[in-house]
C-alpha cells in the first residue's frame, strides 16, 4: 500500500503545516503579478520532481513517465510541507530530446538515481548527424504525450501550465553525448552547429505546440542550461555555441505570447553573466543559480527585469546539519530581499529524493523567521 515516507517528520515540526491544496500556486501568481509580497517565497525542492514523488511513496520513475502519480504526489508533497512551488513535469537531464529523436533511456530505479539517462544516443557518428532529421509529429514525440496529459492536469485543477522547454545546448549534447559534442565544437564546429539548429527546431516546436493547446497567458516555461557552465564551456565558446541559440528560442518563447520564462543558470556561470543578460527572460523572467553564482551578483545582472531565485547548495542540504542549511537560508533572504522584482529561497539545484527533512524545512523556517523578525519584503 502506497504511504508517504515523511508524515511522521513532517507532522513534529511547525514549519511543516499542511496547506490547503485550493491555495497552491496563489503566491507565486501573486509575485509574478508584480503586487506586493508579505513575506519571501520557498521552493524547497526547485524544479526536480522526483523528491516529491518519493515522498509520495512512489518509485523514483514516476516523476518522470507517469505524469497522474507525479501531479498527484507534487499536489500532495507541496501542501504537506506548505511551500510555494507549483507542480511541474520533467524528463531530466535533457533526456526528452534523446528520447524524442530514436534514442533509448534508462529510468532511476535505486536511491541514489535521480533523472532518466540515455543509454542510446541518437547520433554517434558524423553521418548520423548528416541523416538526422526532426520527428515526424511532435505531439507524439517521446515524451510529449506525457507533457501533455501533466499540463491537462495543471489546466483541470486552475494551475499554471509549466512545461519543460529544452535549451539548444542541453539538446545538442542529447542528441550525441557531451563527449562527441565537446570533440565536434573544437573540431567540426558544423556538426555542433547543425545539432543546435535541431535542438533549436525541436524546443521552438514544443513550445509552439504548448502555445497552441493552452492559453499561453496561463503558462511559464521553465529551461536549464548546465552544460553552458564555465566547468564545461569558456565564455568564447558559450558565445558561439550558446548564445545566439539560446536567444532565438527566447525570443521564439515570448513571441507565442507566454509572458514569462523561468531558466536555471546552473552550476559556475560567473563569466557568461553578461552574455546571458543579452538573452530575454519575460516580463519578469524568473531565473536561478546554484551556489556557485552569488545571489547578489544575480541582483546585480539580472534583477531589474526578473525574480532571482536560490542558491542553497544542494549537498549542504543533503549532508551537512540543520543549523548550516538555516545559516545559509537566512544569508539567502537578506541578499535575495534587495532584488526589485521579488526573490524565491531554494535550492541551487534538484536535490536527492533521500534529503533530510529537518535539513530541508530549514529553508522554510528561515524564511518564516525572516518576516517575524521583520526583515524588509
Amino acid at each position: 500500500m502506497r504511504r508517504s515516507l515523511r508524515q511522521d517528520k513532517i507532522g513534529k515540526s511547525n514549519t511543516g503545516m499542511k496547506m490547503d491544496s485550493t491555495q497552491i500556486g496563489k503566491q507565486f501568481r501573486t509575485l509574478l503579478s508584480g503586487k506586493q509580497k508579505n513575506r519571501p517565497l520557498v521552493w524547497l525542492w526547485g524544479a526536480v520532481p522526483s523528491f516529491a514523488v518519493q515522498n509520495a511513496g512512489y518509485p523514483a520513475a514516476a516523476a518522470y513517465n507517469d505524469p497522474q502519480k507525479s501531479f498527484a504526489a507534487q499536489i500532495e508533497t507541496i501542501a504537506q510541507f506548505g511551500e510555494d512551488g507549483i507542480p511541474r513535469m520533467a524528463v531530466g537531464g535533457a533526456s526528452d530530446v534523446t528520447w524524442a529523436f530514436g534514442g533509448t533511456l534508462k529510468w532511476p530505479a535505486d536511491e541514489y538515481s535521480m533523472a532518466p539517462t540515455a543509454t542510446r544516443h541518437p547520433v554517434n557518428s558524423i553521418a548520423e548527424v548528416e541523416t538526422l532529421s526532426m520527428p515526424h509529429d511532435i505531439a507524439a514525440a517521446g515524451p510529449m504525450p506525457l507533457y501533455l496529459d501533466f499540463a491537462r492536469r495543471c489546466q483541470k485543477n486552475g494551475l499554471p501550465v509549466f512545461p519543460f522547454i529544452t535549451s539548444p545546448i542541453e539538446g545538442a549534447r542529447s542528441l550525441c553525448g557531451p563527449e562527441l559534442l565537446m570533440r565536434w565544437m573544437i573540431k567540426e564546429p558544423d556538426l555542433a552547429h547543425r545539432l543546435l539548429r535541431l535542438a533549436t527546431d525541436y524546443s521552438v516546436a514544443v513550445v509552439r505546440l504548448f502555445a497552441a493547446t493552452f492559453p499561453p497567458a496561463e503558462m511559464l516555461t521553465y529551461l536549464a542550461a548546465p552544460t553552458a557552465s564555465n566547468q564545461m564551456l569558456s565564455p568564447r565558446f558559450f558565445e558561439t555555441f550558446v548564445l545566439p541559440y539560446q536567444k532565438k528560442l527566447h525570443e521564439k518563447i515570448l513571441q507565442t505570447g507566454i509572458r514569462h520564462i523561468y531558466c536555471h543558470i546552473c552550476g559556475e556561470q560567473n563569466k557568461n553573466l553578461p552574455l546571458w543578460r543579452e538573452i530575454p527572460m519575460g516580463n519578469p523572467g524568473i531565473v536561478s543559480f546554484g551556489h556557485e553564482v552569488a545571489i547578489e551578483t544575480a541582483v546585480n545582472f539580472f534583477g531589474s527585469d526578473c525574480i532571482i531565485a536560490g542558491n542553497i547548495e544542494p549537498a549542504v542540504i543533503h549532508l551537512g546539519q540543520p543549523e548550516e542549511v538555516y545559516r545559509l537560508s537566512m544569508t539567502a533572504l537578506a541578499r535575495g530581499s534587495q532584488a526589485p522584482r521579488g526573490y524565491i529561497l531554494m535550492p541551487g539545484c534538484g536535490i536527492p529524493p533521500n534529503v533530510p527533512t529537518e535539513n530541508l524545512l530549514m529553508l522554510k523556517k528561515a524564511a518564516v523567521d525572516f518576516s517575524v523578525l521583520g526583515r524588509e519584503w
